[in-house]
């Protein structure tokens, strides 16, 4: 039974991440995932990855590169103000400019430093370094 499906793409994705795999296959698939997962490649944390229809909910097959030291899904969901980002940062992350948060604005799902630029505050998801 699956009550954080969020939590548990980024387990297996950290899990064959960490066993040394190339490939990973995540389920169920959503529009939020594939979000997370388009800003963790842009950012170069993953290869590429494709949405399969497999009539279970759909799943996404990504590549992994080897560049993920840890992430996850932040619980409970932090409100961040704009000005706070350097607070949240230090918590999460190990180093400064080391890594990324996750969030959610009302501008659409976007990485800390892309927040910071567009001056949005939202809702911390997940980090990844």
């Amino acid at each position: 039974m699956q009550f954080d499906p969020l939590n548990d793409a980024f387990t297996t994705i950290y899990n064959a991440e960490s066993a040394g795999k190339y490939e990973v296959t995540v389920r169920p698939a959503s529009k939020l995932l594939g979000s997370m997962l388009s800003i963790m490649q842009t950012s170069g944390y993953l290869g590429e990855f494709e949405k399969l229809d497999d009539g279970r909910g759909g799943a996404f097959r990504v590549s992994l590169i080897g560049a993920i030291n840890k992430c996850g899904v932040i619980k409970p969901r932090h409100s961040v103000k704009r000005s706070d980002f350097d607070k949240w940062e230090s918590r999460y992350l190990p180093a400064r400019d080391f890594g990324l948060l996750i969030l959610t604005t009302n501008q659409g799902i976007m990485d800390h430093s892309e927040a910071k630029k567009e001056r949005v505050g939202g809702r911390l998801l997940a980090y990844v370094f």
